[in-house]
């Protein structure tokens, strides 16, 4: 309790290894004990090993997590990096979605795998640095500045990386949602598409377009993103390649209800 009441005399939002031993005069084995049982207990939170979050105040019988954007924007900041949040919690920020995500799922430039902090849970992309953009910041009640995909930037992820978000059909009928709802809309996706996406994803993306009679220009602009291809993709992955064609987008129309 001594160590953490002198950290929060110091408004010191993080821990490190040899905080202690300089300023408490501690030994570098009674450091890491003090340390180990603070997160035991729920007082502080482990980001990585020897950095640790602190509350700005003791909690009084009762355990501690940061929250959830504070612990990402640490331990990314912490390796000099830069992330985004996309996939299930972009798709509920924009209203597509329902379900509440109970994990964050980032891309970064950094880190690759699962975390825990606290008890947030977090699914980090590893990604290069071209793959990162097409953001909005946001503030949070904290005053921390959160990184969120873009809308446009958002739909595109659930394409190129179906698989892990579950993403099609549910992003084709979100992208045709959107551009009935707002003309500029067509010109973003374009613009996102051609940065961000995969040559599936623009194929797909190209065919929605041409299916809500988008202008010529936009759909002109992905048709020559496309390298050629003989072979044919669905528009819905999970059903047999059996529908209408469209031999200028190679794609199978096999989900006409999407």
């Amino acid at each position: 309790m001594r160590c953490l009441a002198w950290a929060q005399r110091r408004e010191k939002r993080t821990l490190e290894t040899g905080d202690f031993v300089n300023a408490l005069g501690l030994s570098v084995e009674q450091e890491r004990k003090v340390l180990s049982r603070l997160a035991k207990k729920g007082m502080v939170a482990r980001v990585r090993p020897g950095l640790y979050l602190t509350p700005d105040r003791l909690i009084a019988g009762g355990r501690w997590s940061p929250g959830e954007n504070l612990a990402l924007e640490t331990l990314i900041r912490d390796r000099g990096g830069r992330y985004q949040i996309s996939g299930p919690n972009a798709f509920y920020r924009y209203g597509w979605t329902e379900q509440i995500p109970n994990r964050i799922y980032a891309y970064n430039n950094q880190i690759s795998g699962e975390r825990t902090i606290g008890t947030s849970e977090f699914t980090l992309i590893k990604v290069g640095d071209d793959r990162l953009g097409g953001i909005e910041t946001v503030r949070d009640s904290y005053g921390i500045d959160v990184v969120y995909a873009s809308k446009p930037r958002a739909i595109v992820d659930a394409i190129v990386d179906w698989t892990r978000f579950d993403g099609l059909p549910r992003a084709l009928t979100w992208l045709r949602g959107e551009l009935k709802k707002d003309d500029s809309f067509a010109v973003e996706i374009v613009d996102t598409a051609i940065r961000y996406a995969n040559q599936g994803a623009i194929r797909r993306i190209g065919y929605a377009l041409e299916l809500e009679d988008a202008p010529r220009r936009l759909i002109d602009r992905l048709e020559t993103a496309i390298h050629p291809s003989s072979s044919f993709i669905p528009w819905n992955p999970r059903r047999a390649k059996r529908g209408k064609v469209s031999k200028r987008w190679g794609i199978v129309d096999n989900d006409r209800e999407s």
